[in-house]
């Protein structure tokens, strides 16, 4: 998929070359590898954005450096692994990356991943508001 930031690229490669259940098993896999959020975010409910979208509670931050570098934050339950999952693919496949890269992110990626199979269009439209929310917050960090 043209676009797309090398990591990112590269998951939704991952995903595409492997079948519908194994799709599932590797969201499992990457709900695994989320990396615990700071302390400053330890209350995430007072400090980060609820992703409402998403069928169980989840949280993000977005930050971005001096370098116009996109740091990502996020909190989701551990029994949420599909939740966790799709925040583990933005965490993956965005954060180190420029401002300029993740908001050229398509909003349709994920339909690349060909989670659509595996998960209902509910959780998918959870992962849709994430990138949506993430680009706005970059947005509103880069235009300060």
């Amino acid at each position: 998929m043209a676009d797309l930031p090398p990591q990112l690229a590269e998951l939704v490669d991952d995903f595409s070359a492997v079948g519908p259940k194994d799709r599932l098993q590797l969201l499992l896999e990457l709900s695994q590898e989320l990396p615990e959020l700071p302390a400053r975010y330890g209350d995430a409910a007072d400090s980060m954005e609820q992703v409402h979208e998403c069928q169980s509670p989840l949280f993000l931050a977005v930050e971005v450096d001096d370098a116009q570098t996109v740091h990502l934050f996020f909190s989701a339950p551990p029994e949420a692994p599909t939740t966790r999952g799709f925040a583990s693919i933005m965490h993956t496949g965005l954060d180190g990356e420029s401002a300029a890269d993740v908001l050229g992110v398509p909003d349709d990626f994920y339909v690349a991943l060909g989670l659509g199979e595996a998960v209902s269009p509910l959780r998918l439209r959870g992962m849709a508001a994430m990138l949506s929310r993430i680009k706005r917050q970059v947005r509103a960090l880069t235009a300060a």
